[in-house]
C-alpha cells in the first residue's frame, strides 16, 4: 500500500518533468560567480569546501556559507535552489560526503582505502588523506565511485567518513598519487597546479584561490603530507553544536516554559478493547512553529527578529496518538515508551503485530504520533521536493516540529494530569494503567530508528532508547535503499546528471541535519546538549537490510561510542578485512550503548552505493524476535545490555 503511493507521488511529479527538453551540457557553466575554479568539471566541487564560506565573527566557528545562487544546481526547467536557508549554517555536515571528479580514476589501481578495509584509510601512504586540522588526527573514511553513473566523465569520487566529523572543525583532504585504470598517474588539473605553484601576482584571476590554498598546504605540511604527487587539495569547516541544533532546542526549551508544570491538552476520540490489549487513539495540541496555521506539509519555520523559530499567535498543531496497553497494565501499570513509525508511515503502526507481541511478552504501553516532515501525509512534498531540491527546507523544519510533537506526547504520557487523567487509561478499578512515575521509554523501527536517534539526543524525559534497523544520514542511506527507488525517478528527470545528483544528496543533507540524527549523534549519548540528560541506546541491525542501510548504522555506531554483541555474525559472513572496524566488543551484560547484528541468513549489503537486490529483505525479522524483545525491555527498564544469544551471534528467524 505505501510502495503504491510512492509510485503515485514518483509519476506524478516526474509527468511534470518528462515533457521537457535536456539541461545545459554538463559543467558549461563552471567557472562563473561562485565556482572553485580548482576542479572545472562542475560547479561546487569539491564539496564541501571553506571556498564557499566567509569570516563571521557572530558565529561559533568563526565562518558562515556563503553560496551563490548562480552555483546551485539547476533543475531541467531552469530553477535553481535559493541559498538562503544554507547561508544560515557557520559550516557544513558533520556526516558530509567529500566529493570530487578526478577524469580517469581507478580507485582498484590508485589503492585507495574501499569499503571492506576502512583501516587502510589511515596508512602513512594512503592516496587519500583526510586529517582534522584543529588536532592533527587522521580521520578514518572510505572511498568509492558512483555506481549509478552512466558518464565515466561524470561520474563522482565520493568519500564517506567512517565516523563522524567534529562539530565546529576544519578538515583538510588531499588526493594523490592517484591513477587511472592502466596504472598510470593521473596529473593534476591546471588550475590547481597554478594555485600551488608560484606566487601569483595580486589581479591573477587564481590569486585569491591560491591565498585560500596557502592553509591548506600548511596543514598538511603539519600532518606530514608532502606535496610531492598531490592532485588536489582543499578544506571544509563543519557546523557548530549551536547551528545544527540551536532552532530544535529552542523550540523544545520554549515550547515547554510556556508550559510550565502543567500537561498538555488531549482528547480521546477512540477506545477499543480487544482480549490482549486496549488501543486508545486520540488528538493533542502542541504549538506550531511553521509559518502556516496548522504547519500543512510544504510550510517551513516561522523565524523570529532573533533568528530563531517562532510561533505564529495562536499557531498550534493538532496531532494523532494511537496507544496501544497490554492487558497486564489493568492489574500492574505499564512502563510507558512512545513508538516511532516507519518511512513516510502513521501512528497506526505501533498496533502492528510485533509491536503487540512485544507488549504482550512484556508489560510495556507504546503510544505513538506521526513523524511529521516524513509522515504519510508529507509524501507528495517530499516527492515534490526530489524535483525542487531548493524546497527541501520544508521537510527539514516540519521534521523538527515533528519531534517536538513526540516530546509533548511524552510528556502526557508522564504527567499525572495528562493520559493517566482519562478513564480512557485507567482500568474497571479506577487505577491508572500507565506508570507515570516510571521513567519513559523511546522504541523506533526504520524511520523511527533513524527519527529516534534525533528526539533521543534532545529529550529531557527519555534516557534509554531502542532504534531498531537504524542509522542515520540520508545522504548515505537514499542510493543504498529500495525505498529511494520511486523517488530515484523524480531525481532522473528533474536532475538527470549523476553529477548533480550527488551535489544535490550533499547539499540537502547540510539542512536534514537539523531533522535527522545525523545532525545529532555527536550528543546522542555521553555528551549530551545543554539542558539534556545523558543517554544510552541499543540499536538492533538486520544483517544485509534492503532499506536502511548497515553500513551507515556501522557509522552511527562509532559516532555515538556503542560497542557490538560479539560474535557479530557467523565466520565468513562479512567481507570485511577487519569486520566492523573501528567499533569495540561488548561484553554482556553491560551498561552503555551497544549495537546487535540480527542475521537471518540474507546476503551482505551490495559494496557500492546501490540498493541490495539479492535474497530476501530482511528489514523486519529483528522486531520478530521473542529474544530481541527480552533484550530490549531489560533495556528499557535496567540500561542493561542482556546477552540473549548463548554467547553466539544473534540470528532472527526470516520473515
Amino acid at each position: 500500500m505505501l510502495l503504491s503511493r510512492y509510485l503515485a507521488a514518483a509519476a506524478a511529479a516526474a509527468l511534470a518533468f518528462g515533457t521537457l527538453t535536456a539541461p545545459a551540457a554538463a559543467g558549461e557553466e563552471n567557472g562563473g560567480a561562485g565556482c572553485d575554479p580548482v576542479v572545472p568539471a562542475e560547479c561546487l566541487l569539491p564539496f564541501p569546501n571553506d571556498w564557499y564560506t566567509v569570516h563571521d565573527s557572530g558565529t561559533d566557528t568563526g565562518r558562515r556559507v556563503s553560496l551563490s545562487p548562480a552555483a546551485m544546481p539547476h533543475n531541467v526547467l531552469g530553477q535553481g535552489m535559493d541559498p538562503a536557508e544554507w547561508n544560515r549554517a557557520d559550516g557544513f555536515s558533520p556526516g558530509s560526503m567529500l566529493l570530487a571528479q578526478v577524469p580517469g580514476l581507478d580507485l582498484a589501481r590508485t589503492g585507495a582505502a574501499p569499503l571492506t578495509d576502512i583501516g587502510a584509510s589511515l596508512r602513512r601512504d594512503a592516496p587519500i588523506v583526510v586529517v582534522d586540522a584543529d588536532t592533527g588526527e587522521r580521520w578514518p573514511y572510505w572511498a568509492e565511485t558512483d555506481a549509478n553513473a552512466t558518464d565515466p566523465a561524470r561520474q563522482a569520487l565520493i568519500i564517506r567518513p567512517a565516523r563522524n566529523f567534529l562539530e565546529g572543525h576544519r578538515y583538510v583532504v588531499a588526493l594523490r598519487n592517484l591513477k587511472d585504470a592502466a596504472g598510470h598517474p593521473i596529473p593534476a588539473g591546471d588550475a590547481f597546479r597554478t594555485v600551488t605553484g608560484p606566487q601569483l601576482r595580486r589581479g591573477h584571476p587564481l590569486y585569491e584561490r591560491q591565498q585560500a590554498m596557502r592553509g591548506v598546504e600548511k596543514a598538511l605540511r603539519r600532518a606530514e603530507v608532502p606535496p610531492k604527487g598531490l592532485n588536489l587539495a582543499w578544506d571544509f569547516t563543519v557546523a557548530s553544536e549551536r547551528g545544527l541544533s540551536e532552532r530544535m532546542l529552542h523550540i523544545r526549551d520554549d515550547s515547554f516554559a510556556a508550559l510550565g508544570s502543567a500537561s498538555p491538552s488531549f482528547t480521546v476520540t477512540d477506545v477499543v478493547d480487544n482480549p490482549a490489549v486496549r488501543q486508545v487513539r486520540g488528538t493533542f495540541q502542541v504549538p506550531s512553529y511553521l509559518n502556516q496555521p496548522g504547519g500543512p506539509p510544504g510550510s517551513g519555520f516561522h523565524y523570529g527578529s532573533d533568528g530563531l523559530p517562532s510561533q505564529l499567535p495562536g499557531n498550534t498543531q493538532t496531532a494523532l496518538f494511537q496507544c496501544e496497553i497490554p492487558r497486564s497494565a489493568f492489574t500492574h501499570p505499564a512502563k510507558p515508551a512512545l513508538y516511532g513509525h516507519g518511512l513516510l508511515g502513521r501512528e497506526s503502526e505501533v498496533g502492528s503485530a510485533p509491536q503487540l507481541s512485544l507488549i504482550a511478552a512484556h508489560n510495556l504501553a507504546l503510544c505513538a504520533t506521526r513523524w511529521q516532515g516524513m509522515a504519510e501525509e508529507d509524501t507528495l512534498n517530499v516527492a515534490a521536493t526530489m524535483g525542487e531540491l531548493g524546497r527541501f527546507g520544508t521537510v527539514a523544519d516540519r521534521l523538527q516540529q515533528g519531534v517536538l510533537n513526540g516530546l509533548w506526547l511524552g510528556k502526557l504520557m508522564t504527567h499525572p494530569d495528562g493520559l493517566s487523567s482519562s478513564p480512557a487509561f485507567r482500568s474497571d478499578s479506577g487505577s491508572p494503567v500507565l506508570d507515570t512515575g516510571a521513567e519513559l521509554g523511546y522504541y523506533g523501527n526504520s524511520q523511527g530508528g533513524i527519527m529516534g536517534g534525533m528526539l533521543t539526543a534532545v529529550s529531557t524525559d527519555v534516557t534509554k532508547s531502542v532504534l531498531g534497523v537504524p542509522a542515520m544520514n540520508y545522504s548515505t542511506l537514499l542510493n543504498r535503499s529500495v525505498d529511494f527507488a520511486p523517488f530515484q525517478q523524480i531525481m532522473d528527470q528533474a536532475y538527470p546528471d549523476k553529477l548533480t545528483q550527488q551535489l544535490g544528496f550533499a547539499l540537502i543533507q547540510m539542512l536534514w541535519d537539523r531533522g535527522e540524527a545525523n545532525g545529532y549523534a555527536q550528543h546522542m549519548t555521553s555528551d549530551p546538549l545543554p539542558g539534556t540528560p545523558r543517554h544510552q541506546v541499543l540499536m538492533h541491525v538486520a544483517y544485509g537490510d534492503h532499506q536502511v542501510s548497515p553500513t551507515a548504522a556501522e557509522v552511527e555506531a562509532r559516532t555515538v561510542g556503542a560497542r557490538i554483541h560479539t560474535p557479530v555474525v557467523a565466520a565468513g559472513r562479512n567481507p570485511d578485512v577487519v569486520p566492523y572496524w573501528g567499533i569495540p566488543s561488548l561484553r554482556e551484560p553491560a551498561r552503555g550503548s551497544a549495537m546487535v547484528v540480527w542475521d537471518s541468513g540474507s546476503p551482505y549489503q551490495p559494496l557500492t552505493n546501490t540498493p541490495p537486490l539479492a535474497g530476501r529483505d530482511p528489514h523486519s525479522d529483528p522486531r520478530r524476535s521473542p529474544a530481541a524483545w527480552d533484550q530490549m525491555y531489560t533495556f528499557l527498564t535496567t540500561g542493561v545490555v542482556a546477552d540473549v544469544c548463548g554467547r553466539a551471534a544473534c540470528t532472527a528467524s526470516a520473515g
